[in-house]
């Protein structure tokens, strides 16, 4: 019996793909294939992937292809395929020529012609042809992340952008910055996107009359309205964090999303971090018992009298949301208790140089740390009764954690590539959910809400101790 075996991602399965099946199983006796798991195609940079690993084995099962199909997650496992299953002929498409060369050693390697003209990178083009505004009032190095991150989205253009800032500094693809929000700075690496470099809207009515989605970074006190007139216009809306500066606002808007039939996502990047879903999927799973103690710190150095900060950009809205992820997607959000301490550099404009917030739930506590005028170690310590999971700084853009244990030999590291700072992963998630209603639901409303209490509390100063 001559074996075959070849691998692809399969993604909403058409013409093509039946077509390099039937030729590769036209080659021997018995068909193999390997569908790519999320994971591996998010490691291999294919970050476009519309349906879930479930539904395109679903689909290529249906097909009748294949004898066997098996689930490909790691770079080096088609040797290891090819030897567990006594592979005689590796069968891949043309637009590989050369690539699986490497692969002679063990058997045949064929490379078939594809058919022209049908891709499923073109179909997902097709089906999203999503117009994007940009509002980029409030956080301009932000914003130059996110036109960088679009390119690599397929079928997102940007239709425009609205701003009443200075020029825009587009990073480079790989350039990391220093912090977020107000508190962020460019290098000298970075290159001057001028705004005539992009379709200017001279007013928010004029962008979100061409375009079919906005994404929202102004400043904190305008995202209530300018998010409730883009659902009024019917546009799906991605906003930087906090959605509202109210709970009931949080929770009006999305209302009135639902009543609409519009998307609507707050844009917290690191929950879009796969190191960062795999840690929480980890405590999930037990791993380090019962947590008992969750500490979040987000800090950076910044002037305190600088203009973003004083329209709002100050230490708990640029910090807070990013710092009380981890505490409410882990303990939830019916805490019994919390009391904020904060220092306070300008009353008069809600300034906080630093803030402390603690939490007391039933069984277990929380503590987070966020400042723009101070300096602290910013990572992330989750303790358990049977160990403990470390993030070193800067958690909130880590690829890399430890669960550690009384006996250091168990100990494990943990090791994901990070995109766009999760960023591009996000953006890949706003627009499955336009297309498809179908969302991995990184950020719960619940938790959107209650990030807008926790502000909401501070502002209000009901709860707050002043320090001096």
């Amino acid at each position: 019996m001559k074996t075959v075996i070849t691998y692809g991602t399969y993604d909403m399965l058409h013409y093509g793909h039946i077509r390099l099946l039937e030729r590769a199983k036209k080659l021997g006796d018995y068909l193999i294939v390997g569908v790519t798991s999320e994971d591996f195609d998010r490691s291999r940079g294919k970050i476009n992937v519309q349906q879930s690993l479930m539904e395109r084995v679903e689909a290529l099962n249906a097909t009748g292809l294949a004898d066997q199909i098996i689930i490909e997650e790691y770079t080096g496992q088609k040797i290891d395929d090819i030897r567990r299953y006594n592979v005689d002929i590796f069968a891949i498409g043309s637009d590989w020529e050369g690539k699986f060369d490497y692969l002679k050693e063990f058997c045949d390697v064929v490379y078939l012609e594809r058919t022209q003209g049908i891709s499923s990178t073109d179909l997902r083009a097709k089906n999203q042809g999503i117009r994007l505004g940009i509002v980029g009032s409030g956080k301009p190095t932000v914003v130059a992340k996110y036109i960088n991150e679009c390119s690599y989205i397929n079928g997102l253009v940007i239709s425009g952008i609205f701003t009443d800032g200075e020029d825009i500094k587009l990073l480079d693809a790989s350039q990391e910055n220093v912090a977020s929000g107000g508190a962020e700075s460019v290098n000298s690496h970075s290159k001057t996107l001028k705004k005539s470099d992009l379709p200017v809207k001279n007013s928010y009515r004029e962008l979100l009359e061409d375009c079919s989605a906005v994404y929202i970074a102004s400043y904190p006190s305008e995202h209530f309205e300018q998010i409730k007139y883009a659902l009024e216009q019917g546009k799906h809306v991605l906003c930087e964090s906090p959605l509202a500066l109210s709970k009931k606002e949080v929770e009006d808007l999305f209302e009135l999303a639902a009543k609409k039939e519009l998307v609507l996502v707050e844009a917290i990047k690191t929950a879009y971090s796969m190191a960062y879903d795999r840690l929480l999927l980890l405590i999930k799973s037990g791993m380090i018992g019962d947590v008992l103690s969750i500490e979040s710190t987000c800090t950076s150095l910044a002037e305190m009298q600088n203009e973003n900060i004083l329209k709002g950009w100050n230490s708990i809205n640029t910090w807070g949301p990013t710092a009380l992820l981890p505490v409410f997607q882990i303990l939830g959000t019916d805490y019994i208790d919390c009391r904020i301490v904060t220092k306070l550099t300008d009353p008069n404009h809600n300034v906080d140089a630093y803030t402390k917030v603690s939490f007391i739930y039933k069984r277990s506590t929380a503590d987070i740390k966020v400042g723009l005028g101070m300096k602290s170690e910013g990572d992330l310590i989750i303790s358990g009764t049977k160990g403990y999971i470390y993030v070193p700084a800067p958690w909130w853009k880590t690829d890399y954690f430890e669960v550690r244990f009384e006996h250091s030999e168990n100990n494990k590291r943990y090791f994901y590539q990070l995109d766009g700072e999760g960023i591009r992963f996000e953006l890949v998630d706003f627009v499955k959910l336009i297309n498809t209603g179908y969302s991995n639901n990184y950020i719960s409303h619940k938790t959107s809400a209650e990030i807008a209490n926790i502000l909401n509390i501070h502002h209000d100063k009901r709860r707050a101790i002043l320090l001096g």
